[in-house]
């Protein structure tokens, strides 16, 4: 197969910084108002999605379109526009519409640049916290805070005694089944956000991210941007991360082993 040429790296995080910038301008000209909300799931659970979810998913392929009109695009609110090409970007407009519902500003834009089939460039962009996370290779990525910059790695003094663990279940996870994972349950010291908790992850703030039920929009964006951090990611059953579902994220091989052990009992 054949592979990304590495020297194309810069032309696309250039442009995925350039939209990390017009997505905030977008949402506080545009978007920071009352919105609609309806819920996907009507009568079977709760998935909502807002008027803002679809208007942020229109400027993102609108974008992409104007700067790569044969690449394909894969969102989460409109599906996949198909073509020939080896690219495909994947969208989620709002990752974290519940708390972009009620107001929490943890919610963020997720997009990521796939070369057959492959993340090879990552975007979490959180408008109300001013600040993004992007790799810009293999193994450069940085967070922009308030316009500044800094290189992101994980923390590479963690171990399992003092691990810093962020885990949530969306619901998706049965009370039976926690009761297998106890040493899992009393790990969970610290809250969980959505991508946030990903991304502060690749930051170094906490060590082991544990979700349930990710869509390839969910993680997609955020692979690249872990692993260019240091990290390690993969499902609960050890498959590529690729794959979604499950997730299991960690900073270093020794302890996503020690995890993945721990997991076990509910992996399947």
């Amino acid at each position: 197969m054949d592979q990304f040429n590495s020297k194309n790296y810069l032309i696309y995080a250039n442009f995925l910084n350039k939209l990390a910038k017009d997505l905030t301008s977008f949402y506080y000209s545009k978007l920071n108002r009352t919105f609609k909300v309806s819920n996907k799931l009507e009568g079977k659970g709760y998935d909502p999605v807002t008027t803002s979810d679809k208007a942020f998913e229109k400027f993102i392929r609108s974008k992409i379109k104007n700067k790569f009109p044969d690449h394909q695009i894969v969102g989460e609110e409109f599906g996949h526009q198909k073509s020939k090409s080896d690219f495909t970007w994947v969208i989620d407009p709002i990752d974290g519409t519940r708390s972009f519902v009620i107001g929490n500003p943890t919610w963020s834009n997720l997009i990521s640049l796939n070369y057959k089939g492959n993340p090879i460039l990552g975007l979490a962009n959180f408008p109300v916290l001013k600040k993004y996370y992007l790799n810009y290779s293999e193994k450069t990525a940085y967070v922009v805070d308030n316009g500044k910059r800094k290189k992101l790695s994980v923390n590479n003094k963690a171990t399992f005694q003092n691990v810093k663990v962020s885990a949530a279940f969306h619901g998706s996870l049965s009370l039976d089944k926690q009761k297998k994972i106890p040493q899992i349950l009393k790990l969970m010291q610290f809250p969980c956000s959505d991508a946030l908790s990903y991304s502060h992850l690749a930051e170094g703030r906490v060590d082991v991210v544990i979700q349930c039920s990710n869509k390839i929009w969910d993680i997609h964006p955020i692979i690249p941007i872990i692993k260019a951090a240091g990290g390690y990611l993969s499902t609960w059953d050890n498959r590529d991360a690729v794959n979604a579902g499950n997730i299991l994220v960690s900073p270093n091989k020794i302890i996503h082993n020690k995890f993945l052990r721990l997991l076990k009992p509910v992996s399947k």
